[in-house]
């Protein structure tokens, strides 16, 4: 049985709402009614039909499919895709593109990861490098804001045994 106009209407506002009182004065019910009519319009099978459709439909155009979810984070762990930044200059602050910085894509990668384990060496070996390099630009800015009195050659000395330290920990 199809279902008339009012009643489509009464079922859109009530998925609008959560409110069968105010769905149905909003489809034209009498206010006097609305309540009544709200209740007994909810237990028919054909308006409870179509209002379960409607929400399984709008559900699954809000929610993410596995697919899209494996390709969101495959694009952040290649750093394909962007992300806006507010970022303060002389002018006062400006918005700026820039891609996800190398924690994010590890992270990324750690849950493509999840999902495929084993099965990705090259993965596994990018992670691998993007985590020694976020450890070497994190050790290089850390020596940058402390080490005013050393000399050059003892800051490369230092970032050299740092380097060493990452490849023999992998």
């Amino acid at each position: 049985m199809k279902l008339t106009e009012k009643q489509k209407k009464f079922a859109d506002y009530y998925i609008e709402s959560g409110n069968a009182t105010q769905a149905a004065i909003k489809a034209g019910y009498s206010k006097k009614t609305a309540y009544k009519i709200g209740a007994e319009n909810l237990r028919k099978p054909q308006i409870k039909k179509y209002i379960d459709e409607r929400m399984e439909q709008l559900a699954s155009e809000r929610i993410m499919s596995a697919q899209e979810i494996l390709e969101r984070l495959s694009l952040i762990a290649n750093a394909k895709i962007k992300e806006t930044v507010v970022v303060a200059n002389a002018e006062g602050y400006s918005e700026v593109e820039k891609p996800p910085d190398f924690k994010v894509q590890i992270q990324a990668m750690k849950e493509l990861l999840k999902r495929y384990p084993g099965n990705d060496k090259l993965l596994e070996q990018t992670l691998r490098k993007l985590t020694a390099e976020a450890d070497i630009a994190e050790f290089k800015a850390t020596m940058i804001q402390s080490a005013t009195d050393k000399s050059t050659e003892e800051k490369l000395d230092e970032l050299l045994g740092k380097i060493s330290e990452v490849i023999d920990d992998k």
